[in-house]
């Protein structure tokens, strides 16, 4: 059903069979909805009669939301090229869905790892069992006046006191009672049940004295903001969440502060690799988007893809696309079996996969002249959506920077 040539001749039954299946979703419902909910306002877009909330449940029922789980507790199996090709299919229909239905799961997956009874019995099985999107997982980790820094734990900042959470989890008896806010660009963050909050437990040791936990988010003390009205990913939910003595269990906390740097460096390679693939597919959309346009468009008396200057930039598009799946099957094949990861493959494949989007995202609305820059063109939203793969997730400068000091420290010469 996919256009482009598979290289891969090894791709099993079911890894082909996950190429069609995402991508007839895609087709039949990401692309669709993510047009109508660009055209909205962000409250409109969360309202009870959003198609958001259509596509969501169809994506639950179809057991999309479970892939991060293993088999034991309701999950799909599903090999890391399998993995691979579900995202760059998502990132083809559609960026702020691919990233919206990626999070959800992420506070649940985290549960699973922790193996504790009550966390499974209370959160991750009636996740595994939802097929209505009663269940939504956000990931809040930056705040205002912390972002980058609570990242680069190879950066001497990062047990400097100033870098440490201001949303803080204090001990009480069988309890943590948490206080403090975290930022407006948490995807999912005012619609999620759920959050998966990265949070200061000891102050003195700056980021490095954090912690991980599981929070509800129905509970009392519990707020949010408006919904982020943004230039893309429109219908992707992002916003603040404040917490006031919100008390949550012990055993809702997952990752002890001991643990933090290998957690959040695990947890950055595996994002960074997952962003590698979904715009993948965006800057797969943006490049068969502008091959059709250069197909049908007519100047000088023939098509402009028969103008050398055009057939030059398609080839360099279409360069950018394939080295982009290359770069990022490798990271995330080789990081999703490997402890600890390689972080530094997963961040050039961030880096490399949006900074291609981008460009192939550009020079397709090049190609499209001024229909380019028309509401309701497919490429107009192609170009928005790209851009802001550069700065979510870590920006492509930071992370860089970050990864070069393992690629010093590591690289054999």
């Amino acid at each position: 059903m996919t256009t482009y040539l598979e290289l891969n001749k090894e791709l099993t039954f079911d890894e082909s069979n996950v190429k069609d299946q995402i991508h007839r979703f895609g087709v039949e419902f990401l692309r669709p909805a993510a047009a109508e909910l660009d055209q909205l306002s962000p409250e409109e877009v969360i309202s009870s009669g959003s198609v958001l909330w259509e596509v969501l449940r169809k994506a639950y029922e179809l057991g999309f939301h479970t892939r991060g789980l293993p088999e034991s507790l309701g999950g799909v199996d599903m090999s890391p090229l399998a993995g691979h090709v579900y995202a760059e299919e998502m990132g083809w229909a559609s960026a702020d869905f691919a990233i919206a239905l990626g999070v959800a799961p992420f506070p649940f997956n985290f549960a699973a790892m922790s193996g504790r009874a009550s966390v499974l019995d209370e959160l991750v099985k009636p996740f595994a069992e939802d097929k209505e999107a009663r269940y939504i997982g956000c990931w809040a980790i930056t705040e205002p006046q912390h972002g980058s820094d609570s990242l680069l734990t190879s950066e001497e900042h990062f047990t400097n006191p100033e870098t440490a959470f201001d949303l803080f989890a204090k001990e009480d008896g069988d309890e943590y009672v948490l206080n403090g806010q975290k930022s407006a660009w948490v995807s999912n963050g005012t619609i999620a049940t759920h959050a998966l909050v990265f949070l200061g437990v000891d102050k003195s040791r700056g980021a490095a004295g954090s912690s991980v936990a599981i929070v509800p988010l129905d509970g009392p003390g519990v707020t949010r903001g408006k919904p982020l009205d943004k230039l893309g990913q429109r219908a992707l939910n992002q916003g603040e969440i404040f917490l006031e003595d919100v008390r949550i269990p012990k055993d809702y906390m997952l990752v002890a502060t001991e643990a933090y740097p290998f957690t959040i460096e695990t947890v950055l390679a595996g994002a960074n690799a997952g962003m590698g693939a979904i715009f993948t597919g965006v800057a797969r959309a943006a490049f068969e988007e502008g091959l059709s346009y250069a197909r049908d468009r007519k100047q000088g008396g023939k098509a402009i893809c028969e103008h050398q200057a055009v057939q030059l930039k398609l080839m360099d598009m279409f360069i950018s696309v394939e080295a982009a799946r290359q770069l990022s099957r490798a990271a995330l094949s080789y990081n999703s079996q490997t402890m600890p990861p390689a972080l530094q493959y997963s961040v050039a494949s961030k880096v490399f996969c949006t900074e291609a989007a981008f460009n192939v995202s550009s020079d397709a609305l090049q190609l499209h002249g001024g229909m380019g820059l028309a509401k309701g063109m497919l490429i107009e939203k192609l170009f928005r959506d790209a851009r802001a793969s550069m700065i979510e997730d870590g920006t492509n400068e930071v992370l860089s920077l970050g990864a070069a000091r393992r690629v010093i420290d590591s690289y054999n010469v």
